[in-house]
């Protein structure tokens, strides 16, 4: 099991630990994640979100994985739609995107890979590319037009892990 990974805002004032390997390392290209984006870049000198080609990396974590070790106060939940599930948290201090959490029974929260101290784990699938801007990377990363059965199934199978309370990866 990867031991544990830092990740911090911009002028380090909000840090999070995610301990373990993550889900998954991905970028995504879906309208949400890029309209979600867009709203995040907007804020006052706030940093870039997304990546040239309009993707936004993300590591998937299992909930029970994630712990706010400073900042937590400073934290700001921002949402496309006011019923949406889906919270982009940014800190405050900074307006750096650092967290996705969810409302509804989604077991993961994504910490923003641009965020990671360090080297972020390697990236192993893009999906939604069907939403991509122009001038896409070439490299031998995984493609999917949608969300492929592999990130479903890992998705899943950390869900299993979590409600027997398996530890490793």
């Amino acid at each position: 099991m990867m031991a544990s990974l830092t990740a911090r805002c911009r002028c380090g004032s909000v840090e999070l630990e995610a301990s373990g390997a993550p889900i998954t390392s991905v970028v995504c290209y879906c309208d949400d994640c890029q309209a979600g984006a867009r709203q995040l870049e907007a804020l006052p000198n706030a940093g870039p979100v997304r990546e040239p080609d309009g993707g936004v990396g993300y590591l998937p974590y299992r909930k029970d994985r994630v712990r706010i070790r400073s900042g937590a106060e400073l934290l700001r939940g921002y949402k496309l739609q006011p019923k949406s599930a889906t919270n982009r948290m940014v800190a405050s201090c900074c307006n750096t995107a650092v967290l996705v959490t969810f409302d509804d029974s989604r077991h993961w929260a994504n910490v923003y890979r641009a965020r990671v101290i360090g080297h972020a784990p390697p990236l192993q699938m893009r999906i939604c590319t069907r939403h991509r801007q122009a001038g896409g990377v070439s490299d031998t990363v995984r493609e999917s037009s949608g969300y492929p059965f592999r990130l479903l199934a890992k998705l899943a199978a950390a869900r299993i892990a979590m409600l027997f309370g398996v530890l490793a990866k």
